[in-house]
């Protein structure tokens, strides 16, 4: 299962906002390093394609995506070199396979740390930076030995320069727009800042209104117009202590806490929906009587691997895939009904499977 990591200094709420995606019971007090080992939970990727197709088919269950979530702890300047947890912390960062900056914009005179998200933004990038520098810089010095005997791996070191100038500056590589070649080279050394990035803005419970501002604060210094971070990073503002404790609640009650605050369905699911696609996931479904399930497949997979989703022996034994998008099936009103007019389409092999795609897979069995 993919997963996206929770990362910031001490006290940004990240135990907290864990807590709320995964019905966890990670301790959130405060003071720093209140979480010393990583928690790890099991999001559900809610979507409302899927409840719709679930009613649809009136069907007995319904199962949702998931991801996994990694509560890391609290980061502190000087953690490249070994301040507060150091090296553990570095070290749980390389197991996430995306990164959720928690970053605080709230006063609260009994928790220490700065306030300002900007602050927290640069004492993470800057130590991320450090500790991926470091890392380069023994990579080149390796490499450079090699590739006199090695001329192949010229481009290997030409893309490790070429990081090695962007965090020598202290910017960390996914706002530093190297090139798809340069990030395949650099791939293997499994750097920190090359993972996908989303950021929380966590704001005090009675500044909901400020959440707008602070987004567009973060979003000038991560992803402003015309940069290379421009589409490839999200912002994201919420009241974690909000959510977290609407997060308790189920059914109506959840849905009118929300609606008394003007936060709509919520940013939890929100934020779960942008980390699963910052990880390249993408959701098709089956639906029917007995099951309506969201399967996840990696964005540009083909039908037969997406069958293998369900069961290997599908991907073995593949046909062909029975395929129609998940809103025309809605507007329909039912599988057979469009299969009478003709609207489910007939793909093999090399049908390339898009999100919210509806299949039926014929095989051999």
């Amino acid at each position: 299962m993919e997963r996206f990591g929770l990362v910031g200094l001490p006290n940004a709420g990240k135990s907290s906002l864990y807590n709320a995606l995964t019905n966890g019971a990670a301790l959130a007090a405060p003071y720093p390093f209140a979480t010393k080992d990583p928690n790890i939970g099991v999001a559900k990727v809610l979507d409302p394609r899927l409840e719709a197709l679930a009613e649809m088919s009136k069907t007995q269950r319904t199962v949702y995506a998931t991801v996994e979530v990694v509560d890391i702890g609290g980061l502190v300047e000087g953690a490249s070199k070994g301040e507060g947890l150091g090296n553990k912390f570095l070290a749980n960062i390389r197991e996430v396979d995306a990164i959720v900056f928690v970053l605080r914009a709230f006063v609260d005179d009994d928790i220490p740390g700065p306030s300002d998200p900007l602050e927290h933004l640069r004492v993470v990038e800057i130590e991320l930076a450090l500790a991926d520098l470091e890392t380069v810089e023994t990579r080149i010095n390796r490499a450079q030995k090699a590739a006199r005997m090695d001329k192949s791996l010229g481009d290997e070191m030409g893309a490790l320069e070429r990081a090695q100038a962007h965090l020598a500056e202290g910017r960390p590589l996914y706002r530093a727009g190297l090139s798809k070649d340069d990030l395949e080279l650099l791939a293997p050394h499994f750097l920190l800042t090359t993972r996908q990035v989303l950021a929380v803005v966590n704001v005090a419970e009675d500044a909901l209104d400020t959440i707008p501002e602070m987004e567009a604060r973060v979003r000038a210094e991560l992803a402003p117009p015309g940069s290379a971070s421009e589409h490839n990073i999200e912002v994201l503002g919420m009241s974690v202590q909000l959510e977290a404790e609407a997060a308790q609640l189920t059914g109506q009650d959840r849905i009118d806490m929300l609606e008394a605050l003007g936060l709509g369905e919520g940013a939890l699911p929100r934020m779960i929906r942008s980390a699963y696609h910052l990880l390249g996931l993408r959701t098709y479904f089956t639906t029917g009587e007995k099951e309506t399930r969201a399967w996840t497949f990696n964005a540009g997979a083909k039908a037969p691997e997406c069958a293998g989703k369900i069961h290997s022996d599908l991907q073995r034994g593949f046909i062909r895939a029975d395929v129609i998008a998940w809103d025309e099936l809605l507007e329909i009103g039912s599988w057979n009904k469009a299969k009478d007019l003709g609207k489910i389409r007939v793909e093999g092999k090399d049908y390339e499977v898009v999100d919210g795609d509806v299949l039926e897979i014929r095989h051999n069995s």
